[in-house]
């Protein structure tokens, strides 16, 4: 019986062997591997970490120091930082070394869009618990006057109000975070503005100065940018004080440095500044309301099919963010997201409607259900709408019509909410305008699908793509896409090539959808999207690691279409990648099929050559 591992030892011995705490500078990790960031790569030990059991091998490239761990990963990781006090890292790529891109307006604005994206993302969650309470305490105003002088009122308002009142301190962590520096800087810098002892300058209303410097008086709680400019700012301090400040000194030195410098910016130039483009981006977005609205709405929520395909619809968190802080209302944003939500599950309905086969009826009813009342679509736009091309064109039409109800009878966001019909009472008084253009957005999309139609013959389903006594056996292995099978010895990376990880084969994509190798239960999904983990119910578990470096990217290119937990069919997309954009990128998508667990069963591969998501690889 094999040994059972000490994940906490192994985490101490690879931190002594790598040179100890004082020779970190930081640790992360992927789906696989420790990386540390050394000092000093000489000290490590790496024969000795090798054999380390647990340790699957050791690679140092690109300034990272790997340790090789598979399925032990995690346990270890969290073991090494409880147990040895290391700074957590947030670096993740797997090649430091990889060359940078040429800057362009494209890049840049694609760098800027991706930043403010990444700080606003992990308080979105915060807003919109706080917009539904503030919902539920208007309805209930609205059905007892009184309860708004109570102190019950008082209290769950304020706390409804925190996340917004707060957002400067939630934005610079998450900015903070996003760039790898350290969050409590920019926090404490940004908190700074909310803090009673400026607020009350400000109710003053006197001019006053900071160091000789005039100071811009107004108020800065529920604001956005100043809090992205600040810790922007914080980064680049952390990073150079880090530079010149002797070691001895650093802990002393650098976070006084980095926070009074930063504090004083923000206070004189950042927030002003920032302040200035709140203002100008809200002027924007009451222009576009008010003059263009049916347009831009409709314009928007036709387009987010393909924009969802294509990971870009969190593009739009910020601006929608932002204009509920400024003007206080979302006139096309939000409104847009819930009518493309709307009308994906309008499209189903028309597909449930013209199509012959019960199975499918019944699929696409259930679906169309999830898109409306639960606002989600991936189901929808990969198993029915997508595979099927024509609902596409419904669903567009859908959003564009409901799109164009919602703006000419002024249907307006007020709170933070998810885009379900369920989220009516987040438009206030406008609640039958928003009504009204969600109807609207499923008649028309199920309407046009209807009469479009579609081939029912030309939907992928598995069961199509694998023949059914073989889809039904429990350990089936198909190909997880399209394209060429090679043999794992020709990938270009040596922790697959020297199957360190497991034997496997690996795939040369030319398809989009990376599905599941097998029929189980979906084990470890990366947030990222570049890796999952399936167990099969015999016990044997796969790993399938898309691409070589694709874990820098941070998740932009993938798209996740299931989740941790599920229990999927063999060939059923798992995750959806966007594979001009990251080979522009200079990344190598070639995919990998890694056996971390044959529990025991003997698993051959057919020859290598051309294949067809779905089909039979297993001999």
């Amino acid at each position: 019986m094999a040994k059972k591992l000490d994940y906490k030892q192994m985490a101490i011995d690879i931190v002594r062997l790598v040179g100890g705490t004082e020779n970190i500078v930081s640790l992360g990790h992927c789906m696989t591997r420790l990386r540390f960031i050394l000092k000093d790569e000489a000290k490590a030990e790496t024969e000795a970490i090798k054999v380390i059991g647990g340790v699957l091998g050791v690679v140092a490239a690109g300034g990272q120091y790997m340790v090789i761990l598979g399925q032990n990963l995690q346990p270890v990781y969290e073991a090494a930082i409880k147990e040895c006090g290391i700074k957590a890292g947030v670096v993740t790529e797997e090649n430091l070394d990889k060359k940078k891109e040429p800057l362009t307006v494209k890049s840049a604005a694609l760098a800027v869009l991706g930043y403010v994206s990444g700080a606003v993302a992990p308080m979105i969650t915060g807003l919109v618990a706080g917009g539904m309470l503030k919902v539920v305490l208007l309805l209930i105003t609205r059905a007892d006057a009184g309860f708004a002088d109570t102190s019950t009122y008082l209290i769950l308002s304020g706390l409804a109000d925190a996340a917004f009142f707060f957002m400067p301190i939630f934005v610079a962590y998450g900015a903070a975070a996003k760039l790898g520096g350290t969050p409590i800087y920019a926090m404490v810098a940004s908190a700074a503005l909310l803090h009673g002892n400026y607020t009350a300058l400000v109710t003053a209303g006197e001019a006053v100065t900071l160091l000789g410097l005039p100071v811009r008086l107004t108020t800065y709680s529920s604001s956005l940018l100043p809090a992205l400019l600040i810790a922007l700012l914080a980064f680049g301090l952390e990073k150079l004080f880090n530079k010149i400040i002797p070691g001895i000194f650093k802990s002393l030195l650098v976070g006084l440095c980095t926070v009074t410098v930063t504090g004083v910016a923000g206070f004189v130039v950042l927030a002003p500044l920032g302040g200035f483009l709140g203002e100008y981006l809200a002027n924007v977005f009451v222009f576009l309301g008010d003059h263009v609205g049916f347009i831009a709405v409709a314009a928007l929520a036709a387009c987010l099919p393909w924009m969802v395909m294509c990971g870009m619809h969190t593009a739009v968190v910020p601006f929608m963010t932002q204009s509920l802080v400024d003007p206080g209302y979302d006139s096309i944003f939000r409104p847009s997201l819930i009518l493309h939500n709307m009308a994906e599950g309008g499209a189903c309905i028309g597909v449930a409607i013209r199509t012959k086969s019960a199975q499918l009826r019944s699929e696409a009813l259930g679906i169309a259900f999830g898109c409306i009342v639960a606002g989600v679509t991936e189901p929808a736009v990969y198993g029915i709408n997508l595979p099927r091309k024509k609902p596409l064109i419904g669903v567009m039409a859908g959003g564009a019509a409901g799109g164009i109800v919602c703006a000419l009878m002024g249907a307006r966001v007020y709170n933070m909410g998810y885009s379900t019909i369920l989220a009516l009472p987040i438009f206030e008084e406008t609640m039958l305008a928003a009504a009204t253009a969600m109807v609207t957005a499923i008649v028309v999309a199920a309407i046009v699908t209807c009469i479009l139609g579609f081939e029912e013959e030309s939907v992928s389903a598995v069961a199509e793509e694998v023949p059914e006594e073989e889809n039904a056996a429990a350990d089936t292995v198909v190909a997880v896409t399209d394209g060429r099978m090679i043999p794992m010895e020709e990938v270009k990376d040596e922790t697959f090539s020297a199957k360190i990880l497991g034997d496997g084969v690996a795939f040369e994509p030319a398809n989009t959808i990376i599905a599941a190798p097998c029929t189980g239960v979906l084990g470890v999904l990366a947030d990222t999207g570049h890796a999952f983990g399936i167990t099969r119910p015999d016990g044997v578990e796969f790993l399938v690691h898309i691409g070589i470096n694709t874990v820098e990217m941070n998740g932009e290119g993938f798209t996740i279409l299931a989740k941790a937990g599920d229990t999927v069919k063999a060939g059923q997309p798992v995750i959806q990648v966007d594979l001009e954009f990251l080979r522009k990128r200079g990344y190598d998508l070639t995919t990998m099929l890694i056996i971390t667990d044959d529990n025991g069963h003997a698993i051959r591969f057919r020859d290598y050559g051309p294949v067809k998501r779905g089909e039979i690889i297993k001999l």
